[in-house]
């Protein structure tokens, strides 16, 4: 677990060290809190719009993070329901679209009211949701204003879905984990603040006030959606197969396709260079990011061979 924390954790465009320090043991937490729980029921809240982006659209992290758990969540047998927001809506739709086995998919607007409403389904539902998961989406700071790393206020563009993980008028029935790699989003409420305010830049406007029961901070938030469900296949070795069925480099590569070509996504958006839909995340290829899925796996074959000496075949 230690290994995968560490190749989630490394260093891309911001010092994240003392984050990631902070939260060690999170991962094990959140993936021994999914897998041990009798029906479980897995929400999953993602997207990050925009809104200066050639066309407006939101960025491609996040969205392969998500394809992957709600992938091997369902192979293993966990339901899970997607949800986003009404600007991000086509991008995250053409990623579930492409999922191997069809999932919820919820939609809200930018209003609380819509917001509220669905916490009241989630809860209510057939099968309510028992765990709650971010990845890549922003959260608050303490102006009660969402922002992207450059300070941009995000309000006008964003629903309230933090409500869902932190509400003061709401007892919430859920175990939230909040995934993150630049201190906006929702999750690194956890941590102390004045981390985010001393080492990342902007860190005292964009600094995010909505916390969660288990923190992952990564390089790159997709990356913290790898480690989750491979940390999953780790805890739970009779789970293993179903979840990992589908993580592979081909797999991935058709979600971000997905993402890109018909939703939209878009990446490398900058003050003075709008994004545009691409095959990278985070301004890294695609190809960097399919080693380091690869580099994971890896980790947990080793795991599965020594918990079965001479019964391992490789792949």
């Amino acid at each position: 677990m230690a290994r995968i924390e560490a190749i989630i954790g490394r260093k891309v465009k911001r010092d994240i060290s003392q984050m990631t320090e902070w939260t060690k043991g999170n991962l094990a937490r959140a993936a021994e809190a999914i897998v041990n729980t009798p029906n479980a029921h897995v929400g999953i809240v993602t997207g990050l719009y925009i809104q200066h982006a050639e066309p407006p659209s939101p960025e491609t992290d996040g969205l392969g993070g998500m394809a992957h758990l709600a992938a091997g969540l369902v192979n293993a047998g966990i339901p899970v329901t997607v949800i986003t927001d009404a600007p991000c809506a086509k991008a995250v739709w053409a990623v579930v679209d492409a999922l191997p086995a069809p999932v919820n998919l919820e939609v809200v607007s930018t209003t609380e009211s819509s917001v509220l409403r669905l916490r009241q389904y989630l809860e209510t539902g057939d099968r309510p949701i028992t765990h709650l998961i971010a990845i890549e989406r922003v959260s608050p700071g303490s102006d009660g204003k969402p922002h992207r790393e450059h300070g941009w206020n995000m309000l006008r563009e964003t629903a309230p879905l933090h409500l869902l993980f932190s509400d003061p008028v709401a007892k919430r029935r859920w175990y939230t984990i909040g995934i993150g790699d630049g201190g906006n989003e929702i999750g690194m409420g956890s941590l102390p603040k004045e981390i985010i305010e001393s080492r990342i830049p902007n860190g005292k406007v964009i600094a995010a006030t909505t916390p969660v029961d288990s923190l992952i901070v990564a390089g790159v938030s997709n990356w913290g959606g790898y480690g989750l469900l491979a940390a999953m296949a780790c805890t739970k070795p009779a789970l293993r197969d179903a979840l990992l069925r589908y993580f592979n480099r081909d797999m991935d590569r058709r979600f971000l396709s997905a993402a890109v070509e018909t939703g939209q996504a878009v990446d490398d958006s900058q003050v003075d260079n709008p994004g545009r839909p691409q095959m990278s995340v985070d301004s890294i290829p695609w190809e960097q990011h399919a080693a380091l899925l690869e580099e994971i796996s890896a980790v947990v074959a080793r795991r599965s061979q020594a918990d079965h000496p001479g019964c391992w075949a490789g792949g």
